[in-house]
């Protein structure tokens, strides 16, 4: 049987003032993250609500990265 690699969904809030400014430089750089991860640009990871976590969660991600 061919065993199946695990593509986990990731949802990342990335503060922006600093973690999406340097998501953005390593894309003008050219460096690569994998396609299953998506990003949310949120003004301050401190103002992430616990209940945007647990709707991702609820509707399919794998996993959340929460970057400040």
């Amino acid at each position: 049987m061919a065993e199946q690699e695990f593509n986990p969904s990731i949802l990342g809030f990335l503060c922006n003032w600093c973690c999406y400014a340097a998501a953005d430089a390593a894309g003008v750089s050219r460096f690569q993250y994998p396609p299953s991860m998506r990003t949310l640009r949120v003004m301050c990871t401190g103002r992430i609500d616990p209940a945007f976590v647990l709707r991702a969660l609820a509707e399919g991600a794998d996993g959340i990265f929460t970057g400040g």
